[in-house]
């Protein structure tokens, strides 16, 4: 028997590269998904250390575009399909709420269409979010929880969601579902909050910027670390029947206590005064650090999420390994180096965008 052969969407992101290394390690064939673009090397960082594996593939596909995907899994042939790619920075869904409809909720449709047309045989995989209960109905959150999202983007991994569930009962397929929790990295995007915390923390530290400006530092969230969260897709495929999972740590912490922990790590004691969007931060010299900015609160609020995975511990078997304090301990100390190496080049390091 050769070696098994998956296929990953959204394989230039974070949850992607950590996969394919998985995978990899695993003695998998990787075949990663990509957009054609002029500039082969635009965008994919976080996966140039693979491109010379003799078992990573990138294969050109678009979860906008039908005959593509048709095309690349007709190809590869997969056995195992992990739709990572979705349109996932969720502040942006209401801005671009069509195209986030498109590629995240239909992008799993297309997906689902071309195993069933190509490769019958072949597992998928569903990366679901914690944005699907949005105003939750229950803390914490479990597989039977209903779901009331509160932003494009949850509402199109809703569909997402039901559509994996209707293909699994209407063709027999091995379909599933993992209802990831907050889960961050030093690969997450800069636009992302914990990540725009992690380095201007730094840029801070180092004297390049002087203050965080901040949406709402009270709402709550159950963080993880990618890196743990991809062994449990993984072994929600090798599992004899598909079955829907919550992937989380069952602890909550608010946005307010990952930027006191991040400045901490960077020699900074913070003190908050204030609420709403008038809350602000001092360091311990007096120096205002940390202010909320209306412009970046949504306009519906997901207040608290936090995630029962009890049954992924009994039935797969998987526990997180990776704290939240070693978590955010793990992110600054990457943008640190990122900014000293910056200081070192002579060059000005990354900034988070607005």
């Amino acid at each position: 028997m050769g070696d098994k052969v998956a296929m990953i969407t959204g394989v230039t992101g974070q949850d992607g590269s950590y996969l394919a290394e998985l995978l990899l390690s695993k003695g998998y064939i990787v075949y990663g998904l990509v957009r054609r673009v002029s500039q082969p090397t635009l965008g994919r960082s976080l996966i140039n250390h693979l491109i010379d594996n003799d078992k990573f593939h990138l294969i050109n596909g678009d979860l906008a575009d039908q005959n593509s995907i048709d095309n690349a899994v007709s190809t590869a042939q997969p056995e195992e399909f992990y739709n990572l790619g979705a349109m996932s920075f969720v502040p942006e869904s209401w801005r671009s709420p069509m195209m986030t409809a498109d590629i995240t909720g239909l992008g799993a449709l297309r997906c689902l269409e071309a195993i069933r047309k190509h490769a019958p045989k072949c597992k998928f995989y569903q990366a679901g979010s914690s944005e699907q209960y949005g105003k939750v109905r229950h803390v914490p959150q479990t597989e039977e929880t209903p779901f009331h999202p509160r932003s494009p983007y949850g509402c199109a991994k809703v569909f997402a969601f039901e559509i994996t569930r209707n293909y699994r009962e209407s063709y027999d397929m091995f379909a599933c579902t993992g209802i990831l929790f907050n889960h961050e990295s030093p690969r997450r995007g800069l636009e992302f909050v914990t990540r725009k915390v992690t380095m201007t923390a730094a840029r801070i530290a180092h004297g390049f910027d002087q203050c965080l400006w901040i949406g709402n530092v009270e709402a709550k969230r159950d963080w993880g670390f990618a890196g743990d969260y991809v062994e449990m897709q993984w072994r929600m495929l090798q599992q004899e029947k598909p079955e829907d999972f919550v992937v989380a740590t069952g602890r909550t912490h608010s946005v307010r206590d990952m930027i006191s922990l991040a400045f901490s790590h960077v020699g900074m004691t913070l003190t908050w005064s204030g609420e709403g969007v008038d809350t602000i931060a001092t360091d311990q010299n007096g120096e205002v650090r940390v202010r909320t900015n209306p412009k970046f609160f949504r306009p519906a609020e997901v207040d608290l999420l936090i995630g029962d995975a009890s049954l992924s511990e009994k039935e797969l078997g998987w526990v997180p390994e990776t704290s939240f304090e070693q978590l955010v301990a793990m992110m600054v100390d990457s943008d640190m180096k990122i900014v000293q190496e910056a200081v070192d080049g002579g060059y000005t390091p990354p900034t988070p965008p607005e």
